[in-house]
């Protein structure tokens, strides 16, 4: 959830697991562009747990990592998402090791607050990742930089127009009504700082994470510092 790189770091985790000799799904709760070959090498388009789960059955044998989603959207260029309850039926059906969940939206924003629908995330999640596009620090925060900046003023209290700072990104992060809302009581909750592909930003994502550590207490099980479309996704861990 969150913004700033959600769908590259999706299909990369997705790459590794597989790799690793895993069977996960990628999917969405929300919309995604239709994944490459490179992203996702097989892909279902079904209305229910029922058709994915029938078709990805055939499939498993000849490969570990596939997409499903309910329909297309866009003309065709993104894939619609499912109700959440429906991921939590593919999940326990136990045909997969592993399901990745994009579920949330940002109109291609490095940050955003949600709306009060938002995210939409299965209960069955154990896992939670926040991401954060660190290109956006020191940016005006307004609709170029922030999508929902309304909701990201009244969740921070910084005015809209001045620069993002990395106050106001922990409090997005951790504020009731943030980012991470609606997650799972039990789940496992870690931050991904993305766009770490300069030394500038790097530095950027060591604030930040610093920041995190100390404020969070015992919220976050840890902050990651990378650039989700490079061959090393994450650089340094906190």
């Amino acid at each position: 959830m969150g913004a700033g790189g959600k769908t590259t770091l999706m299909f990369a985790i997705a790459k590794e697991l597989a790799e690793a000799g895993e069977s996960v799904l990628t999917t969405t709760t929300t919309k995604i562009y239709v994944p490459s070959p490179v992203q996702s090498p097989r892909v279902i388009v079904s209305p229910g747990s029922e058709g994915v789960l029938e078709q990805a059955r055939a499939l498993l044998p000849s490969g570990l990592q596939m997409t499903a989603a309910c329909g297309h959207v866009g003309g065709g260029e993104k894939l619609a998402g499912f109700p959440p309850e429906v991921v939590d039926e593919i999940w326990r059906s136990a045909l997969f090791r592993w399901i990745a969940v994009e579920a949330d939206g940002a109109a291609g924003r490095s940050l955003k607050a949600p709306a009060p629908h938002e995210p939409v995330i299965p209960t069955s999640s154990g896992w939670i990742i926040a991401v954060v596009g660190l290109d956006v620090v020191g940016m005006p925060l307004d609709e170029r930089w922030v999508f929902r900046p309304q909701f990201y003023a009244r969740i921070t209290g910084l005015p809209r127009g001045r620069p993002v700072t990395a106050d106001s990104i922990t409090a997005a992060l951790l504020h009731e009504d943030g980012i991470m809302r609606g997650s799972p009581a039990a789940a496992r909750r870690y931050v991904y700082l993305n766009k770490a592909d300069d030394s500038q930003r790097l530095e950027s994502g060591r604030r930040l994470a610093a920041a995190l550590s100390a404020t969070a207490k015992g919220k976050l099980r840890g902050v990651l510092i990378g650039a989700a479309r490079s061959a090393v996704p994450v650089v340094e861990s906190v």
